[in-house]
């Protein structure tokens, strides 16, 4: 018996001596040794990052009693502190605080950690890795931007990253948006590298919110911001009226009014339009064309108001400022036109008011065979050679086969005959009234004009006034002029543009008129042209009034047959007139 113990004895000692290992119970013993197969990190790793979990995993089961603070350690500057598990055959230390930045740390696992038979690590095991200096996430971008103003109140916050972060880390602890101490409700999505705040009730108006993302927002990597980051922006204010013309509940408003509203700030020009911006006279809608410039919207009749209406204007919330923030409401006013008409303008032609056509110093000239001036005369102070093409009841002036223009009244011009000094007299006269007349209905003397269309009266039907056009062109050509006297024998128009005067367009069906309308006289009505005036180049149309223009006056074109008719007088200060089978009827 005792020579079998023996031999097991030698056979432990024999197998102990082969394996090296050792045990609690046995100072060599049979058995596999443990060893430490792999570790995280690597042994001599870089840049590891700053939460990393350090593990080492063994080639067999372990004691996990074995695995603790006192046989598994880490050791940077000073040793740190840590948390250690054992699963399945791997330990891990878990350090309490992230790791340092570029710093160098060895881990260790002792010979006191031993497996299940008791078989201990027979050499400790030790590894070192450094980490490195890390990318930090940083606000880049973010909307609005810092000190933004007129933020829209429905606005969408924003911040962009420099890389991709932790959507758990991104949320109402670490987003914050308030105004002053009040605290901004909203929900909070990620995509991309961009974090967005929507507000769960719109922005309040004019008021300073701030927004903080504080050190609690940390990238993929569970790195931090270094810092919190903190930015502030403004909303926008309410858009609101501020003026208007005429004012709400004004009375003797001009038929001819151009109906406009000032704004606090600058809008949106496509949210000011026909729908609104309305015009209406009790339930009927009011035509018109509607503009928008600078912070003032104006609303252009169409047609002239009716006298003693009350009219109500109205600019919904439908029109916006530049960011898009709306009216608070419908801004309503209202308004009466005059009770009663405008009182007569008086011009006095004084002896031009006998002419039918007047060509200043420089003659005047027909072509065609069908020009008549009917109830009138014809002058200038030029000599007679410069009148062609017409005759009176005593002589004619250069008429042709093809240019013969009758004359109901008398031709007065300069000598030589059939001009006389008498008649040269008469015309000077004639010029220096025309002269006055023309200062009498001009700018200076008749202020205050309206531009219903921006020069062009095409189309539209005008009340009696003055109207003068903003760019010192008049034109008639998108249609007929209709001016209506509203039952006024004495409604005067004047007409005061600092250029010229075009009616019509080209083309065989181009020719525009003016018609008179509800007693309207064409005694009453006055062209005030700073340049030379265009009457129906194309032929044909009627035109009706007293046009005086400094530098000319001109009836359709040569050749063409359709007669183009004035219903008053054709006079140049300076230039010649010339008429192409024209007629006027002198009132």
């Amino acid at each position: 018996m005792k020579a079998k113990i023996l031999l097991f004895t030698f056979a432990i000692l024999c197998v102990a001596l082969i394996t090296g290992c050792e045990n609690d119970d046995f100072k060599e013993v049979v058995g596999v040794c443990p060893i430490v197969e792999s570790t995280t990190p690597l042994s001599n790793a870089l840049d590891v990052p700053l939460g990393q979990i350090i593990t080492a995993t063994f080639n067999e089961e372990m004691d996990p009693s074995s695995i603790t603070s006192t046989s598994f350690t880490v050791v940077g500057a000073a040793p740190i502190a840590g948390t250690v598990t054992y699963t399945g055959n791997t330990a891990s230390f878990t350090p309490t605080l992230p790791l340092a930045e570029n710093t160098t740390y060895t881990a260790r696992i002792a010979t006191k950690a031993k497996d299940l038979m008791g078989n201990f690590l027979q050499v400790e095991h030790v590894w070192a890795f450094s980490t490195g200096t890390l990318l930090r996430p940083i606000v880049i971008t973010t909307d609005p931007i810092n000190n933004a103003i007129a933020v829209p109140f429905n606005k969408t916050i924003s911040a962009t990253f420099n890389m991709a972060m932790d959507p758990s880390t991104l949320n109402a602890t670490t987003f914050k948006v308030n105004q002053g101490v009040n605290v901004v409700a909203g929900a909070i999505t990620y995509t991309g590298t961009t974090v967005s705040f929507v507000p769960t009730n719109p922005l309040l108006a004019n008021k300073i919110y701030t927004v903080t993302i504080t050190t609690g927002a940390k990238n993929s990597l569970n790195t931090a911001m270094v810092a919190d980051y903190v930015w502030n922006f403004t909303t926008d204010i309410i858009p609101t009226v501020t003026a208007t013309d005429p004012i709400n509940n004004a009375i003797d408003v001009a038929l001819n009014q151009t109906v406009t509203a000032n704004f606090s700030t600058i809008m949106d020009a496509s949210t000011i339009n026909g729908t609104t911006f309305t015009l209406k006279q009790g339930t009927t809608t009011i035509p018109g064309t509607v503009s928008y410039s600078g912070t003032t919207a104006s609303f252009n009749p169409t047609n002239s108001l009716v006298i003693g209406k009350v009219y109500t204007a109205t600019i919904t919330n439908g029109a916006k400022n530049v960011v898009g923030t709306p009216l608070a409401s419908d801004y309503v006013w209202n308004f009466t036109t005059i009770l009663a008409p405008p009182a007569a303008i008086v011009v006095d032609l004084g002896t031009a008011a006998m002419f039918g056509a007047f060509g200043g110093n420089a003659g005047m000239t027909n072509e065609g065979l069908n020009t008549v001036i009917n109830n009138g005369s014809i002058g200038t102070t030029a000599a007679s050679s410069m009148v062609t093409g017409f005759h009176d009841g005593v002589a004619i002036y250069t008429e042709t086969g093809l240019n013969v223009g009758n004359v109901t009244g008398d031709i007065f011009t300069a000598p030589p005959a059939p001009g006389t000094a008498t008649s040269f007299a008469i015309a000077q006269k004639a010029l220096l009234d025309a002269n006055a007349a023309y200062l009498s209905i001009s700018p200076a003397s008749k202020p205050g004009g309206s531009d219903p269309n921006a020069g062009e009266l095409g189309g539209l039907t005008l009340a009696p006034g003055v109207y003068k056009s903003a760019s010192g062109t008049f034109k008639i050509s998108n249609g007929n002029l209709t001016l209506d006297a509203q039952g006024d024998p004495n409604a005067t128009w004047i007409f005061q543009t600092a250029a010229g005067l075009t009616v019509g367009i080209a083309g065989p069906t181009g020719a525009k008129s003016v018609i008179m309308k509800n007693g309207g006289l064409a005694n009453n009505v006055f062209w005030y042209v700073g340049s030379a005036a265009t009457i129906n180049g194309a032929g044909g149309g009627t035109m009706v009034g007293t046009i005086i223009a400094n530098s000319g006056v001109t009836f359709s074109t040569s050749g063409n047959a359709a007669q183009t008719v004035l219903n008053g007088r054709a006079i140049s200060l300076v230039s010649s007139v010339t008429m192409v089978n024209t007629t006027i009827n002198v009132p």
